[in-house]
């Protein structure tokens, strides 16, 4: 395992001043919080290894302990010894911040303590060996209670909560067609390096997150979960809104001003649609129980539907025949007398 150079991270001098950290974190963390670097991994890396050297640096007390190791590290180097036989879980025997993770103290991840602002995943193995896998909420040292809070620069202050142990739990994203949704499916998915089915409920909707109990990161003795983010692809013909579809079907002029039947495609077919004479591009219809599957309120066991939105648009030929030309020539004059 390698030291990590808290200082370093957040580019200040070993003698910075709370003042100094605290100016130079929130400049790091403006300029590499997720909003601002969506989808940039290397973005979320660094943003995760500045809150978690700030939230060393900016408690005197972990300050000093950490300090410490650093400096038996660099004398351990000085002397020649080989990285790769530097005892670490010494700090972990000697940590006065709690020692081994219990199994009494819940989890949270860096959502829980910087306020939902984090990525995934959560402290270094690094963090967990030298302060015993947690930071801030109420650990007792010495008779005291410590209960420290992680000033949010994006939005007010979250408190460290129970604990706030480093979390095993995992996300991830998986991306599924309308089509799907429409109909629910399974998926296999590529987890800890082991495939796992995960069945996707109908009528699910995007952004939501189904919980898969104990594929997240293992550590000891204990293992956390994988919150999968569901993300509905975009349709070429379909829009969802709630339960309801949305499409545009085109009509043609003669249809639209005399009447007539035109079919229309939905996720489960054609269906007919009557039209009246005289009706206007624009005008909307509403197949009830075409749109997507919800769980009925009043009978939990039975799954309904929401409608189809069908907007008709006035479809207009690029090519006429002469005998179309003709009469609509006619029709045209017969407008303007």
């Amino acid at each position: 395992m390698d030291y990590k150079d808290y200082y370093n991270v957040l580019g200040v001098e070993r003698s910075a001043s709370q003042e100094e950290l605290k100016k130079k974190y929130r400049k790091l963390v403006a300029k590499y919080h997720p909003d601002r670097n969506p989808d940039n991994k290397k973005a979320e890396e660094k943003f995760k290894e500045i809150q978690e050297a700030y939230q060393v640096l900016k408690d005197p007390e972990k300050r000093k302990w950490y300090d410490k190791v650093g400096s038996n590290w660099k004398q351990y180097q000085q002397t020649g010894g080989d990285p790769d036989d530097f005892n670490w879980n010494q700090y972990q025997r000697q940590n006065p911040f709690g020692g081994q993770r219990s199994a009494g103290r819940g989890h949270s991840n860096f959502e829980d303590a910087f306020g939902g602002q984090g990525g995934q995943g959560g402290f270094s193995d690094f963090f967990e060996t030298i302060f015993g896998g947690g930071f801030g909420g109420a650990q007792a040292r010495g008779g005291q209670r410590f209960q420290q809070q992680q000033q949010n620069p994006f939005g007010g202050a979250q408190a460290g909560g129970n604990g706030a142990l480093r979390s095993l739990d995992t996300k991830a994203t998986l991306s599924i067609s309308l089509e799907e949704v429409y109909e629910g499916t399974s998926k296999n998915v590529k987890i800890q390096g082991n495939r796992v089915k995960v069945t996707i409920p109908a009528g699910i909707e995007s952004g939501k997150k189904l919980k898969l109990k104990g594929h997240g990161k293992k550590s000891r003795a204990q293992q956390g979960d994988l919150y999968l983010t569901i993300k509905i692809k975009d349709h070429p013909r379909y829009e969802r809104s709630g339960n309801d579809l949305l499409v545009q079907h085109p009509v043609d002029f003669a249809t639209l001003a005399l009447g007539g039947e035109t079919y229309v495609e939905t996720l489960s077919g054609k269906v007919k649609l009557t039209i009246k004479s005289g009706t206007q591009g624009g005008a909307k219809f509403r197949l009830k129980g075409l749109g997507m599957p919800v769980k009925s309120t009043k009978t939990p066991e039975k799954t309904d539907r929401g409608n189809l939105i069908v907007e008709v648009t006035a479809k207009v030929p690029e090519t006429l025949s002469q005998k179309q030309r003709k009469a609509l020539e006619m029709f045209q004059e017969a407008e303007e007398k």
